[in-house]
């Protein structure tokens, strides 16, 4: 098997044998992104210098005893919404397309803390409005499954990379399923961790109260590896939490026996393709055989997650984005008349035609005369929506559903279906609205052979036990290991 294809933990083992190099490893992987990336685009930048450099500096501390993180000498890229100190941090903008941050976001430092080798900086959807990956200014990143197919988004690129073997593991960031969705899309494992769990400083905000960095990787293992490496209270971040967190690995154990798991009616009756549909029946099937507890429960409330997100999470990027005026921040216009002028071309010229639309609509509904008919009563729903689903984690341990109601479609399929794609998110962004963990892992593949994934969501701080779950799922249903040829 090649060195691309193996996980964290079978890396890091050759790592220690001394049967490989970190030097070896971080060689082979800028190989073969040289060999793949031009048909798949993952990356928005290489740094193929910096990470020979920096391959070296950690086999030296390695041998020194200084380093001893089973991330250590570990080849990894981050999405590019992620400060990272003198190398582009773009969020897929031709806004930010020339800006070098002056310091590193936290999981960064906590990352090298732990050795690991960063190789670049990942495609997303510009400033991570999107679910596709085609709203990114430089490039439209391909499916490793099919090429013809979108990876998801807005972490696409940060999902490919590790189903291609570009990256042994990612981060990205998760505003409403931006790292499930993708994950789901590319066969891989993806979580978004608590809200405050891990420290949001130095990423680059969407919408505030919705964002959250998570891991990218090959299998729950790797996972629970890497979140293990980045949560933590942050004193730079004050939405992060001082709640303590335990080593995940100790959870990567094969026992679901008694764990009570609730099934929502409306996910299943939710307008589903057919083979995930199936593939999610057959889920629940094998944990109800390994001995968990499956119960289906109703939320009626569903129906109003959707809009309660796109109408807050609009309101909070169009705050956010505010800052981008061509003064303070971003891409200036070369020709104007006067300051407005100014502002209305810099934002004209360098925002992507999604990032306006959602700034148009969370303006709006931020007005003085739509406040109180959208933006309030948005916020009120979703205070309710939050109450019902922790009433129901008080009965269930876990909520399972589908990751995405569709598998990966066709480059500008739903471009002109921009509503229907907006629902695709129906079964990820009550993670987000409420703040609890969420993952997701392959369950099996499409009558296409393209992959479908499974979701997990638990209670607050509580990723120990969905890690337990997905390590048992996946160890009975090895999903996970069905790679595609590139």
């Amino acid at each position: 098997m090649k060195l691309f294809d193996l996980t964290i933990s079978q890396l890091s083992e050759l790592i220690n044998k001394k049967e490989v190099s970190v030097l070896e490893l971080t060689t082979s992987m800028l190989e073969r992104i040289r060999n793949v990336d031009p048909k798949i685009d993952c990356y928005i930048n290489i740094i193929e210098e910096k990470a020979l450099k920096r391959a070296s500096e950690v086999q030296e501390k390695l041998d020194k005893g200084e380093l001893k993180s089973p991330l250590t000498g570990i080849p990894m890229a981050v999405k590019d919404n992620i400060c990272t100190e003198g190398i582009p941090t773009t969020c897929g903008s031709k806004m930010l397309s020339s800006f070098i941050p002056p310091y590193d976001a936290t999981v960064i430092k906590k990352l090298y803390d732990n050795g690991a080798i960063l190789l670049g900086k990942l495609n997303m959807d510009e400033f991570a409005m999107g679910s596709t990956t085609e709203s990114s200014y430089f490039k439209h990143t391909k499916n490793p499954w099919n090429v013809e197919r979108v990876p998801g988004g807005s972490s696409g690129g940060s999902a490919a990379a590790v189903a291609a073997g570009e990256a042994i593991y990612s981060l990205g960031s998760d505003t409403g399923g931006s790292i499930r969705q993708p994950a789901s899309f590319c066969g891989v494992v993806g979580m978004k961790p608590t809200y405050g769990s891990v420290s949001r400083f130095g990423l680059v905000a969407c919408a505030s109260s919705f964002d959250q960095i998570g891991p990218i990787s090959k299998d729950v293992t790797d996972c629970a590896i890497v979140l293990n490496a980045i949560t933590g209270q942050d004193p730079m971040d004050s939405t992060s939490s001082n709640t303590g967190h335990p080593d995940y690995t100790k959870f990567l154990v094969n026992d679901v026996k008694g764990v009570k798991i609730g099934i929502p009616k409306e996910f299943m009756n939710a307008n589903l393709d057919e083979d995930i549909r199936k593939a999610f029946l057959k889920a629940i099937e094998i944990l109800k055989n390994l001995g968990a507890e499956c119960e289906e429960f109703s939320i009626p409330i569903m129906e109003y997650v959707i809009p309660v997100y796109y109408i807050v999470s609009f309101a909070e990027a169009s705050s956010n984005l505010g800052r981008y005026d061509g003064i303070r921040f971003g891409h200036r216009a070369k020709d104007y008349t006067d300051l407005e002028d100014l502002y209305k071309k810099s934002r004209g010229e360098a925002f992507g035609a999604e990032v306006k639309r959602r700034i148009l609509i969370g303006t709006y509904v931020l007005s003085s005369d739509q406040y109180d008919k959208y933006y309030k009563k948005a916020l009120q729903a979703r205070r309710v929506i939050s109450e019902k689903f922790n009433k129901a984690f008080e009965k269930y341990d876990i909520i399972i559903g589908p990751t995405s109601p569709v598998t990966a479609f066709r480059f500008g399929e739903m471009t002109d279906y921009d509503v229907k794609k907006y629902k695709g998110d129906m079964f990820t962004v009550p993670a987000n609205i409420v703040g609890f963990p969420a993952m997701t892992v392959p369950c099996g593949m499409d009558k296409d052979g393209f992959p479908i994934g499974l979701q997990f969501m638990g209670k607050h701080f509580n990723e120990s036990m969905l890690i337990k779950a997905a390590y048992t799922f996946e160890q009975s249903a090895e999903f996970h290991k069905n790679k595609p040829v590139i």
